[in-house]
């Protein structure tokens, strides 16, 4: 049966008007409607029946699975392995350490009952099944992990003890948005135990080091590694590192943190080891941990009003090959190139789709995978064949000053060359995952400001757009507080000396106070 395809005119392949961009709100529109149609889009993720969790697509899960496997890898390069450990936590181990329970206590889902009964026909909960205990659905897992400590550790031989769980968590979140911030989300937990305090004090920062190298080389993201403030670190942690990333937005995202525990949750635990000395000490622990929310700094660092736009490295389809033909014996010869095509690429270790739907035009499906941020299309038709070319298209190129939509779309196609073509893809995914990471680069360069005084800190928040603000600071809590209420800002991070850019060296005076402070610190509006 032929196709219903109408040409092999490529220039006028057009998405129906069902399907045209307009279906997503420009981000100098709505930001926030931005986020969530790219998402839709995409088929990323949807809301569920449960308030404030998500259902994650196929197409969005497979992103979160190159994800782990990037960090799996990096993980158990530096020497850790996985476990698994209990969804439930009893409320008197969540209890044990007041600052980690206190922390989380308004988040806690609670499970009081086991049972279910039907009572005069209605199904409800049985009274007689309450828990003698009740039990929490983990935020997070250190009370329980480090119970099992207890029985794994008696001596320096036991350890370093390096592990790390891939799990979900549950934190009854009032406001939600997909990705970023929901009441069930998934992740992973390193958490390690330590003989010495500088042992665990290095493993804080190397796992840092591990976060910001997978951010920066596989997401793209350029991040900035710092330390939290006091009033910022996680319950329970004597420090907390963390790595913050700008959104095109300008706001900042907390895409990572690693955590010094110090023997808190050891003494909560009573987890003792004998030394080397032959004396009981307590163990020095560490935690550490990045989310699905790294699927939303993917997108608000690389995304268009086209859609979403993926790194190749983490992008679950490299390359899509959609046929365009007229006829029977067009559509037999463009298929057998297309599979021939395919299968030379996956030789080269990329994914390819060939998409030989025959209910779609090709521009529904030109649109529907640029939606979804494929890196490449390939569009093969008769005249490609008769003159032995392949039609590239490219997810993105890079805006040009003075650059029209419409000039960009002609320079991100182009005819090459078949065996030309074929050799220079995967040295085309190389090029563009570095182009994106040098263009949120330059975004965030572009949003920093080095600021010394109330008067520009409120100019650049209120009227120029805002984004990364470094400045001296020196104030309390308090004054954390009233920055907060008077900006929209929080401290992101006291960025790690070699963060530090041209012109934010040295000391000063604080912002608000007007105290000596020693460095400078990043603030901004955050998600």
């Amino acid at each position: 049966m032929p196709s219903p395809n109408p040409s092999n005119d490529k220039s006028s392949q057009k998405a129906p008007a069902a399907k045209s961009e307009s279906s997503i709100t420009p981000r100098s529109v709505s930001y926030s409607d931005w986020y969530l149609d790219v998402i839709r889009q995409a088929e990323l993720a949807e809301h569920s029946a449960v308030r404030g969790c998500m259902v994650i697509r196929p197409h969005g899960y497979s992103i979160w699975e190159k994800m782990q496997r990037e960090l799996d890898d990096r993980f158990k390069a530096t020497g850790h392995v996985n476990a698994y450990f209990p969804m439930f936590i009893p409320l008197s181990f969540l209890t044990r350490e007041e600052q980690h329970a206190a922390g989380f206590a308004k988040e806690c889902a609670v499970v009081t009952h086991h049972r279910l009964k039907s009572i005069d026909g209605v199904v409800q909960v049985d009274p007689e099944s309450k828990l003698e205990e009740p039990l929490v659905v983990r935020p997070t897992s250190e009370t329980i992990i480090w119970n099992q400590y207890k029985n794994w550790i008696q001596s320096y031989r036991d350890l370093p003890l390096l592990i790390n769980q891939w799990a979900n968590v549950v934190r009854w979140e009032l406001r939600t948005r997909l990705f970023l911030r929901t009441a069930e989300f998934l992740w992973q937990e390193g958490h390690t135990a330590h003989a010495t305090e500088q042992e665990a004090l290095e493993e804080t920062a190397k796992m840092l080091d591990v976060y910001a190298d997978f951010a920066q080389n596989v997401m793209a993201v350029p991040v900035i590694k710092g330390r939290k403030t006091p009033g910022e670190r996680f319950a329970g942690a004597l420090d907390t590192m963390c790595i913050e990333a700008m959104m095109q937005d300008g706001k900042a995202l907390q895409a990572g943190t690693s955590h010094y525990l110090g023997q808190n949750f050891s003494k909560a635990a009573d987890v003792k080891f004998l030394n080397r000395e032959g004396k009981l000490e307590y163990v020095y622990a560490t935690s550490w941990g990045v989310s699905t929310r790294l699927i939303g700094a993917l997108i608000m660092t690389h995304s268009d009003d086209g859609g979403l736009i993926l790194p190749p490295k983490l992008a679950p389809i490299h390359v899509v090959i959609v046929p365009i033909y007229r006829k029977d014996d067009e559509k037999e010869r463009v298929f057998a190139e297309a599979d021939k095509v395919k299968a030379e690429l996956c030789q080269k270790g990329l994914t390819v789709k060939f998409d030989d739907r025959d209910n779609m035009q090709p521009g529904a499906k030109f649109y529907e995978w640029e939606s979804k941020g494929v890196p490449i299309r390939i569009e093969i038709g008769p005249k490609d064949l008769e003159k032995g070319v392949l039609c590239l298209v490219r997810r993105f190129v890079i805006e040009q000053p003075g650059e029209s939509v419409e000039d960009q779309r002609k320079r991100r196609k182009s005819f090459v060359p078949r065996a030309e073509a074929i050799d220079s893809i995967v040295r085309t995914l190389a090029g563009m995952q570095q182009e994106l990471f040098d263009r949120a680069l330059a975004f965030r360069q572009s949003r920093t400001r080095v600021i010394d005084n109330l008067e520009d800190f409120e100019r650049f928040f209120k009227q120029e757009g805002g984004g990364f603000a470094w400045v001296h600071w020196a104030g309390t809590g308090d004054d954390e507080d009233q920055m907060s209420k008077r900006f929209e800002t929080t401290i992101r991070c006291i960025p790690l000396p070699d963060q530090l850019p041209a012109g934010a060296q040295g000391s000063g005076t604080c912002i608000l106070t007007g105290k000596p402070s020693a460095q400078r610190v990043i603030m901004a509006k955050a998600y």
